[in-house]
C-alpha cells in the first residue's frame, strides 16, 4: 500500500510503536497525519476515534524535493503578527460589511487646505479625515470601541478613542495608535500620522505606542484594490478597511454624476456585533465623510 505521510509522522509513529501500513489498512486510508497516530493510540489499537486536526503536518514538507528553495527568516515582527493573526482567524466568528462614501466633499476641502498644510509643514491627506470620522463614529456606535474578557461573558466599554493605524514597513506590519483621537482637530490628526507611519518605518516606536486602540484602520488606498476582509485586531471587535478611491457613475438631480467613491470594509467580531449594527455604522460614518461640517457638530445618529 502506498502510504503518504511526512517525515515527522513517520519518526512519530515509529517511536510510538505504530505500524502506519497496518494502520491504513485498518483505516481505509493512504494518507496518514500525527493525528492519525494519537487516535489509534487513544482508540487502544482499535480503529481511529476522532480527534483535533494537527495543523503543522499541512506545513512539514520537504519543499527541496521538488525544486530548487531558498529560505528567508520572519522578522520578529511579523512572527509576532503571525501568531495574532493566527489566533484572531481561528477565535473570532469575524463578519465583513462592505459600503462606500462620498469623497466629493472631503477632496474639495482637502484642495482648500494645500497652502496652509505647506505653510504649517503638514499635508492633509485622505486618511486624516477617515481618523477623525472613526472617532466619531466610535462614540456614537459605543458597542464597537469594547472589548470582550478572555471568557467571554463581559463586554469592556471604552471611554476614550484611540485610533490605530496599521503601516506596512520592511520588517512586517506595525499598527501604532493615534490616541485621543476624538478630541483632536485636523492638522493634529495628520500630523500623528506622519510622525507614527515614519517612526514605524524606521523602527523608533515605543511599546506603549502599539497597544490599547480602540479600533484600526487597514489603509490599501494608495495601493489598489476594490474591497478586501482585514482581519480584526484583538482584543478589539472590529477593523476597518480601505482601498482605493474610484470614479462611480451616482443618479442625482435627474442624471448621472461621476462621483469619487471611496470602498469601505468593515469587519466585525459577531459574538459583539450584529450585521445592522454594522450597516447603522457604516451609513453613519459615511454620512460624515459626505458632508465633513458634520465632523464638528456634537455626536450622534
Amino acid at each position: 500500500m502506498d502510504i503518504q505521510a511526512s517525515p515527522s509522522t513517520k519518526h512519530y509513529a515509529a517511536n510510538k510503536g505504530v505500524d502506519l501500513e497496518a494502520l491504513a489498512k485498518a483505516t481505509g486510508r493512504t494518507t496518514l497525519g500525527r493525528e492519525d497516530v494519537d487516535a489509534h493510540l487513544g482508540g487502544g489499537g482499535n480503529a481511529p476515534v476522532a480527534s483535533a486536526p494537527d495543523a503543522s503536518r499541512y506545513w512539514d514538507v520537504d519543499h527541496a524535493a521538488y525544486g530548487p528553495v531558498t529560505e528567508e527568516p520572519m522578522s520578529r515582527i511579523a512572527q509576532i503578527a503571525s501568531a495574532n493573526l493566527s489566533a484572531a482567524n481561528s477565535m473570532i466568528p469575524q463578519v465583513t460589511h462592505h459600503d462606500r462614501a462620498d469623497m466629493r466633499a472631503v477632496e474639495a476641502f482637502r484642495k482648500t487646505l494645500k497652502n496652509e498644510g505647506a505653510a504649517r509643514g503638514v499635508k492633509i491627506t485622505a486618511l486624516a479625515f477617515h481618523v477623525m470620522a472613526l472617532a466619531r463614529t466610535l462614540r456614537a456606535f459605543p458597542r464597537f470601541n469594547a472589548s470582550l474578557t478572555a471568557d467571554g461573558e463581559t463586554l469592556v466599554l471604552k471611554d476614550y478613542v484611540h485610533i490605530g493605524i496599521a503601516v506596512d514597513t520592511p520588517h512586517g506590519l506595525m499598527v501604532p495608535v493615534i490616541r485621543d483621537a476624538d478630541k483632536k482637530g485636523l492638522w493634529q490628526i495628520a500630523a500623528d500620522i506622519t510622525d507614527l507611519a515614519g517612526r514605524a518605518q524606521a523602527r523608533k516606536l515605543s511599546g506603549d505606542e502599539m497597544g490599547g486602540g480602540s479600533m484600526s484602520i487597514s489603509n490599501l488606498g494608495g495601493i489598489g484594490g476594490t474591497a478586501f476582509t482585514p482581519i480584526v485586531n484583538p482584543p478589539e471587535v472590529a477593523i476597518l478597511g480601505l482601498t482605493r478611491t474610484e470614479t462611480v457613475p451616482v443618479w442625482e438631480d435627474g442624471d448621472w454624476s461621476p462621483v469619487p467613491m471611496v470602498p469601505l470594509d468593515l469587519s466585525y467580531d459577531h459574538r459583539v456585533i450584529n450585521g445592522a449594527d454594522a450597516a447603522r455604522f457604516l451609513t453613519h460614518y459615511a454620512r460624515l465623510l459626505a458632508d465633513p461640517r458634520r465632523m464638528v457638530l456634537p455626536t450622534g445618529r
